[in-house]
């Protein structure tokens, strides 16, 4: 009975001390997963704040494409002056803000399709500038009187631009492209941006045109 008694004891002990590993293993193992879900909590905040600076990023955005063009619109229109408008707006919006075309203007001198930009300058050109008519009539007789006069550069056509010394076929069709492109020009200094066009081809189109 002692030694009976002894291996009792013994495997009691055992007994104990497996118990006791297994107690101290469920312990561990709730812990790694209380950290666990820690983590993921913050990194679920995280994703959430990441979520916000995307929102101000998109905000920011929005706000970048509401910003204001400022154009000056003169020429033939009813109401010139500077306005504002929105990104993404083009010149026929520029002409109806300044109250639509007067009788004198000629539009198709420029481009009504052209996208703004801000600081440009839209210059619609008025008919009286331009030289035609009949033979016999009014407009004719002031063409005649005024054959050395500077053509108006809003409403220059390819022939008269190639009547200019130093301008061919290309350049004036160039010339006529990037006018075009800009809704109108306010100078004929600004006619230096169109390649091709160097300085001696310059002082020939102060000469010969008017802004």
């Amino acid at each position: 009975m002692p030694r009976i008694n002894g291996q009792l004891l013994v495997y009691l002990a055992i007994g104990a001390v497996l118990v006791l590993v297994g107690l101290n293993s469920i312990r561990d193992e709730k812990s790694e997963s209380a950290t666990f879900g820690s983590a993921g909590s913050g990194a679920g905040k995280t994703a959430g704040g990441s979520g916000t600076g995307s929102s101000g990023t998109d905000g920011f955005a929005i706000s970048g494409a509401s910003r204001k063009l400022i154009v000056d619109v003169t020429g033939a229109v009813r109401h010139p002056g500077v306005y504002r408008f929105s990104q993404g707006a083009r010149v026929i919006d520029a002409i109806a803000r300044a109250g639509g075309v007067t009788a004198a203007a000629m539009v198709s001198g420029i481009n009504r399709a052209a996208t703004l930009n801000d600081g440009q300058q839209v210059v619609v050109p008025a008919l009286a500038a331009s030289v035609g008519g009949d033979s016999g009539g009014p407009a004719a007789a002031g063409a005649t009187a005024t054959a050395d006069s500077p053509v108006s550069l809003g409403s220059a056509t390819q022939e008269q631009l190639e009547e200019i010394d130093g301008i061919g076929p290309v350049t004036a069709q160039k010339i006529l492209e990037y006018r075009d492109s800009q809704g109108g020009l306010g100078s004929v200094d600004e006619l230096d941006q169109v390649s091709g066009i160097g300085p001696v081809t310059m002082e020939s189109l102060r000469s010969a045109l008017a802004p």
